[in-house]
């Protein structure tokens, strides 16, 4: 009986785990971030990172020739320069925003994110050769440079990105472990996140149409468009915590927030329309108008996707994605 006991006795202590090996959260090796789990950098294959850190690189250096032309159309008081000064702001929002997708879609294997970097490369793109063909023979000797590069190194990361986002992801299965209902909560989770940070720059590249659109803006219109920018970005945040919180609170509170937004689209509309037959061109606010209804569609798609995920709150997947977080909420 004494040889038997030690036996019996290793049964007892491995019968409390709930959950058999094959579907516990393969988690361990990530690291854990208030955006989620991310991968560690010794994980990511040589090819990988060195397509990291070109496309950082180039990223960096895009945006140091977006300030420059900036600054330089900022000081020319020309007003053939306003349109260049707006693709300039828009394709600088453009740029910071492609850092946080291709940093997001690597790290953590997000394909939402992949694609979003696709899609705003694409834009940065067609506007800059859009741009660049109604431009004089002096402004396009001045954006040759940026031009030149934007195409070329558009071209790579579009093609490299592509590949990546064809790979198979394996990240909601180490996060969510066998359960497929974890994995699509995973997916709708990554989805949500991605569209309220989509929201935010459409947001932004908005106001910036049309607040440089109108050079002689009124004080009221200029603190109207002010207090839109600080409310996207509010919005933003408390969206992007309702959904990682998984706080059925803070969806409701996001939700409602959005109705000032469309309030504010409604106004945005108003004010291109007035300006509609003023102008000789309509370019800023053809542009205006497609970025409100992208903007939009956005929201279409964050709606639905939330709807579908705030269904699934409760389930565990914020316990196996932060599980730091959880347990100090715990303690305290």
């Amino acid at each position: 009986m004494d040889e038997i006991s030690p036996l019996l006795g290793n049964p007892a202590r491995e019968g409390p785990d709930p959950l058999s090996p094959n579907l516990r959260p393969r988690h361990q090796e990530l690291i854990p971030t208030p955006c989620g789990p991310i991968k560690s950098w010794s994980e990511l294959s040589c090819l990988l990172k060195l397509y990291f850190c070109f496309t950082i690189a180039s990223l960096l250096a895009l945006l140091g020739l977006t300030l420059s032309s900036i600054y330089k159309q900022r000081m020319d008081k020309d007003v053939s320069g306003e349109d260049n000064f707006t693709v300039s702001l828009i394709q600088l929002v453009g740029i910071l925003f492609c850092i946080y997708y291709i940093v997001r879609g690597v790290l953590q294997e997000n394909r939402q994110e992949l694609v979003k970097f696709v899609l705003s490369v694409l834009v940065v793109m067609v506007r800059s050769v859009v741009n660049f063909s109604v431009l004089d023979f002096k402004d396009k000797q001045e954006l040759l440079v940026r031009f030149v590069c934007i195409m070329c190194l558009g071209v790579v990361h579009i093609l490299c990105a592509t590949l990546l986002i064809r790979r198979p992801n394996m990240m909601a299965f180490r996060v969510g472990g066998a359960l497929e209902s974890l994995q699509e909560q995973y997916y709708l989770l990554n989805l949500c996140f991605s569209m309220v940070t989509f929201d935010l720059q459409a947001q932004l590249c908005l106001c910036i149409l049309i607040t440089t659109s109108d050079s002689a803006m009124s004080t009221p219109n200029s603190i109207i468009l002010g207090v839109g920018v600080v409310w996207a970005c509010l919005t933003s945040a408390v969206g992007a915590v309702a959904v990682l919180k998984e706080s059925r609170v803070l969806v409701w509170v996001f939700m409602v927030q959005n109705l000032p937004q469309a309030a504010f689209f409604v106004y945005l509309m108003y004010t291109v329309a007035m300006k509609w037959f003023q102008d000789s061109t309509y370019t800023l606010e053809a542009a205006a108008v497609t970025g409100a209804l992208i903007s939009l569609l956005i929201k279409v798609v964050l709606f639905w996707s939330l709807v579908r995920l705030v269904n699934s709150f409760g389930q565990g997947l914020r316990e196996r994605s932060f599980p730091c977080s959880v347990c100090t909420h715990q303690v305290i």
